[in-house]
């Protein structure tokens, strides 16, 4: 599908308050073949979504480490983890210590996955994901593990006020930028 006709379907799927605001962009360079092009998201005219931009305003993470040291990240730990870790340890852990462990084990988890998507992502070709994100359901895309089909489906009309607000343990656990576009969402409705 040609960019023109995707940008306009991507565009009548957008929520009606985001219209205006949120707007999706590509670039090609058609007499230079060494350069392939970028495609990039920006809100209120500014770029918000190019993993190769050093001026986005999203943090993008290099290393598993970067994750796991960065102060800003929260991630609950519930009963089920602190008991699977006591599970795990056959009861010779300290209970202090048993918190530590499960946060631990869940940040790491984490930090993998946010590894993998990134990496995905700086592959990934903008308009086969959004031309999978046009062809399959929107539950699909929220449920996906890649970062540009969650944050297409979060600025899209079909994903209610209601799904939206019990979304937000679930996007504690995403990529800063699908909480970025999850929180202007929230702020939209």
């Amino acid at each position: 599908m040609i960019w023109s006709k995707m940008k306009q379907q991507l565009e009548s799927f957008l929520y009606p308050a985001l219209v205006g605001r949120v707007e999706y962009i590509s670039t090609s360079y058609r007499y230079t073949p060494e350069k392939a092009g970028q495609c990039y998201l920006t809100v209120d005219k500014k770029k918000v979504f190019n993993m190769k931009d050093a001026t986005t305003r999203i943090r993008w993470f290099q290393s598993e480490q970067e994750i796991k040291g960065d102060p800003n990240l929260n991630l609950p730990v519930s009963q089920e983890d602190i008991e699977a870790v006591r599970k795990d340890m056959g009861g010779k852990v300290p209970e202090e210590r048993l918190a530590v462990i499960a946060r631990d084990r869940k940040l790491l988890v984490y930090a993998k996955e946010m590894i993998a998507a990134q990496t995905a992502l700086s592959k990934a070709d903008f308009n086969a994901v959004a031309n999978t994100f046009l062809t399959q359901s929107i539950e699909d895309s929220l449920a996906s593990k890649d970062i540009l089909l969650n944050v297409l489906a979060l600025v899209d009309r079909r994903v209610g006020k209601k799904r939206i607000l019990d979304m937000d343990k679930k996007m504690k656990l995403k990529h800063p930028i699908v909480q970025y576009f999850y929180q202007l969402r929230r702020s939209a409705l």
